[in-house]
């Protein structure tokens, strides 16, 4: 099969496991191409794509305009910090205001958990997903399960766990659902107060020793505590979180076993990881970055490929 069973990327809970298939093995196809001298294909020629972030994002934007770029497509880039959305324009509208200059594709970030499926359903132009609140965030968890893949081979059976704040993650659930869907094990790690109480639900098992779980695990991915995202305090202070979940070099050099390190960024050097561990050889960190835009190429060009 090689097309999408979806018209838009939404959320990792509305492909099936061969989409996720074809992402991957297209953007092995793209990973190719970003390693020529020659960084460019005209895939995507004809095609207007307009990013629009209604959050602050380094890293997500810029893979999506680097990867829109690396496809020949016109980019248009809209930040709604310096947009009418700060007049009270609404988000049909404004998105209605950008599609009327003919753009055919939108990737959107946004703090509400749903915007982009209530925006799908509104407008004709296919949409990505690139984070909506603290619900998915797809393009991470496929550049996540393509960088796993990458370094161990088939994700069936492989055990991944997920340290940190759970509880306000959107990294957190894609990969889940991503991860179960090509047969991985998952579990959790980090102190109940974030940890959703639904997590047990979707066949995810709890662990709250990080020693433990590290020695359960092939992949321990890190995440950062989201303070943005809390309005209440989940835990004494950060000093003592760091203590008790935060990963350094003795104790990866204690274990029974040699694993995997990936964090989705930004890091918070010395609270969820130090300095040592995100550069050392066991962590893939910068190859998550790098599979980034091969994979956002992949699901921007076979997404264009429905029309």
């Amino acid at each position: 099969m090689n097309k999408l069973s979806v018209n838009h990327l939404l959320g990792i809970k509305q492909i099936s496991k061969s989409d996720i298939e074809l992402i991957l093995n297209t953007a092995k196809n793209f990973k190719e191409v970003l390693n020529r001298p020659i960084k460019k294909v005209p895939s995507l020629r004809d095609i207007t794509i307009a990013n629009l972030f209604f959050e602050n994002s380094t890293r997500t934007r810029l893979s999506f305009e680097l990867a829109q770029k690396r496809l020949s497509a016109d980019v248009i880039n809209f930040s709604a910090s310096s947009s009418s959305v700060k007049k009270g324009e609404t988000l049909v509208d404004t998105v209605n205001n950008i599609l009327a200059m003919k753009v055919d594709m939108i990737v959107m970030r946004h703090s509400s958990p749903g915007a982009a499926v209530f925006l799908s359903k509104k407008i004709k132009a296919k949409i990505v997903n690139a984070g909506d609140g603290a619900h998915e965030h797809p393009t991470q968890a496929l550049l996540d399960a393509f960088s796993i893949q990458e370094k161990l081979g088939d994700l069936k059976g492989k055990k991944i766990v997920i340290v940190g704040d759970i509880l306000h993650s959107r990294v957190a659930l894609s990969n889940i659902f991503c991860l179960q869907k090509m047969g991985a094990k998952i579990k959790v790690c980090g102190p109940l107060t974030l940890i959703p109480k639904y997590i047990e639900s979707l066949g995810v098992e709890v662990e709250t020793d990080l020693r433990k779980a590290l020695e359960w695990c092939d992949v321990a991915n890190m995440l950062r505590i989201q303070l943005e995202r809390q309005d209440i305090k989940y835990f004494p202070s950060l000093r003592e979180y760091s203590m008790l979940y935060g990963l350094d070099k003795t104790l990866l050099n204690s274990l029974s076993k040699k694993i995997i390190i990936m964090h989705p960024g930004p890091i918070n050097r010395g609270v969820e990881i130090t300095s040592d561990v995100a550069d050392s050889d066991q962590s893939i960190i910068l190859d998550q970055v790098e599979n980034g835009v091969a994979v956002r190429m992949a699901v921007m060009f076979l997404l264009a490929g429905k029309q």
